[in-house]
C-alpha cells in the first residue's frame, strides 16, 4: 500500500484522555458508567449489563472528557485489545481502566481508525509496549500517544472502512431481529400467562387467578427424578487450575448473557475431567439457571451445546417434558413474580446463593397441556430462527476477520 501517512497516533487525534481512577456509588438508573465488559473482543459495545452513574454525579465523572460519537474507547489496562467506537445518542462516561482517543476528522476516518486498532499490526505494536505487573497486565497511557501508525489517504480508508463496516452492519441488523424475536416471545407468554389472554379464555372459568384446568404445582414436581435441579460441581471436584483453552465449555453464570449460553469468554476443561463429571453435562431442553451473585440468569440449553457442563455457579433443571413444555418453564422462570420469589429464598449475607433444595419447592402454575404445546410450537420456530442468525453473525464475523488485516496491509486492494 504506497502513499502512507506515516506518525504517532497523536498526530492524527485532537485528544487522547483516560478515565476517573475509582468507582462511583451504585444507581439503578442514569448515564452509563463504561468498563471494560462492556466492550467485546470483536470491537462492539455491548451494553446489555451497564453499570449506572446517577445524574448528581454525572458531571464528577465526565470533568476529563464526556465521551461523544465517533470517540474510540480502549482498554489500557487488565483486559487489553478493546476497542469499540462511540455511537449516536450515547450518554455516559469512562469507566476504570478505560480511555479513548478522539480522531481528528480531516486527517483519519473513524471507523477506519476502529479497524486499525482491530488488525494485527497495531496488537503487534501494543504487545510490545506492554507492562506487566504484579498484578495485571498495562498499557502506558503516557507513551500512548508516541504509538506508530501508517494509514493510507482519507478515501482509500472510507472504501475500506465501508467494505468492512458492510459484515458489521450484517451483523447488527441480525442482533437486532434476534432481540425481536425474543421480544415476541416474552411478550405473548406475559399475554397468555400473566394476563390470561390466551385462545379460548372467553369460555373458561377463572376462579382466584387460576383458570379452569390449570394446576398449581412445584418446581421438583416439574422435574425429571432426585437430580432434576442440580447445582453444578462442587470446589473439590472442579478447581481452577483445571480450566484450559481447549475443551469442554463449562457454563458459569457469566455466560448466561442476553438470555443465551455466551462463549465468547467462556471456560473450558479437558473431555477426560468432563466424563469424570459427567453427571452434570447438560442436555438439550435443559435450563441452566445462575444461583450466585446477579441471580436470575438463565438459558434454554440448545442441540449445539449439548454435552457442556454446569458450572459451580450454576443450576441444572431437567425439565420432564411429559408434565412441562420447557420453552414454557423457561419464561415461566423469568416471569417477575417467579424472580422475585426466587430472589427470596436466596440466602447469604454478602451475596445471594440458592441451592438445589431451595429451588424444589418454587410454586409454578401450570397451563392446560394444550396451551404449552401452542406457546411451546412458538417459541421453538422462534429459537430456530434465532440459531440462524446467530450462525450468520458468527460467519459475518469470521469473514470480516479474515478481511480486515488483508485489507489494512494492502494485500487485497480496493
Amino acid at each position: 500500500m504506497s502513499g502512507l501517512q506515516v506518525g504517532p497516533i497523536n498526530d492524527f487525534a485532537l485528544g487522547i484522555y483516560d478515565g476517573p481512577h475509582a468507582t462511583p456509588q451504585e444507581a439503578d438508573e442514569g448515564p452509563v458508567f463504561l468498563g471494560i465488559k462492556n466492550v467485546t473482543p470483536q470491537g462492539t459495545l455491548d451494553l446489555s449489563e451497564i453499570r449506572h452513574v446517577s445524574e448528581q454525579e454525572y458531571p464528577r465523572w465526565t470533568k476529563r472528557v464526556v465521551p461523544q460519537s465517533d470517540d474510540i474507547v480502549f482498554s489500557y489496562e487488565a483486559t487489553l485489545h478493546r476497542y469499540a467506537i462511540i455511537p449516536e445518542n450515547f450518554r455516559g462516561c469512562l469507566g476504570r481502566r478505560m480511555a479513548l482517543i478522539r480522531p481528528d476528522k480531516s486527517k483519519v476516518v473513524p471507523r477506519f481508525l476502529h479497524y486499525y486498532f482491530l488488525s494485527p499490526t497495531w496488537r503487534a505494536q501494543i504487545e510490545s509496549n506492554i507492562i506487566s505487573g504484579a498484578t495485571v497486565d498495562r498499557v502506558p497511557l503516557t507513551r500512548f500517544p508516541g504509538f506508530e501508525v501508517k494509514l493510507p489517504n482519507l478515501a482509500l480508508q472510507e472504501r475500506i472502512a465501508s467494505i468492512l463496516s458492510a459484515y458489521d452492519d450484517l451483523i447488527e441488523n441480525n442482533r437486532r431481529r434476534i432481540q425481536l424475536l425474543e421480544q415476541a416471545a416474552r411478550l405473548l407468554y406475559k399475554e397468555w400467562f400473566v394476563h390470561l389472554r390466551f385462545p379460548g379464555h372467553e369460555h373458561v372459568t377463572v376462579t382466584d387467578g387460576v383458570p379452569e384446568g390449570w394446576l398449581h404445582a412445584e418446581l421438583a414436581d416439574l422435574c425429571l427424578g432426585n437430580s432434576g435441579i442440580q447445582t453444578g460441581p462442587f470446589g473439590s471436584q472442579l478447581h481452577q487450575s483445571d480450566y484450559t483453552d481447549r475443551g469442554v465449555p463449562v457454563v458459569m453464570p457469566q455466560d448466561l448473557k442476553n438470555l443465551r449460553i455466551s462463549t465468547e469468554r467462556i471456560a473450558r476443561v479437558p473431555e477426560a475431567l468432563a466424563e469424570k463429571l459427567a453427571r452434570h453435562r447438560l442436555a438439550p431442553s435443559d435450563i441452566v439457571y445462575g444461583r450466585r451473585g446477579d441471580i436470575g440468569r438463565r438459558a434454554l440449553v440448545s442441540d449445539k451445546e449439548e454435552g457442556y457442563l454446569c458450572g459451580t455457579g450454576c443450576l441444572r433443571l431437567r425439565p420432564n417434558q411429559e408434565r412441562v413444555n420447557p420453552h414454557f418453564l423457561y419464561h415461566a422462570l423469568g416471569d417477575y413474580r417467579t424472580q422475585t420469589l426466587i430472589r427470596n429464598r436466596a440466602k447469604g449475607s454478602t451475596m445471594p446463593n440458592l441451592s438445589a433444595k431451595l429451588m424444589a419447592s418454587l410454586p409454578v402454575l401450570v397451563p392446560s397441556r394444550l396451551l404449552q404445546q401452542q406457546f411451546g410450537a412458538f417459541a421453538t420456530d422462534n429459537s430456530r430462527e434465532i440459531e440462524l442468525l446467530t450462525d450468520a453473525i458468527a460467519a459475518a464475523r469470521v469473514a470480516r476477520d479474515l478481511l480486515l488485516p488483508r485489507l489494512m496491509n494492502g494485500e487485497i486492494a480496493v
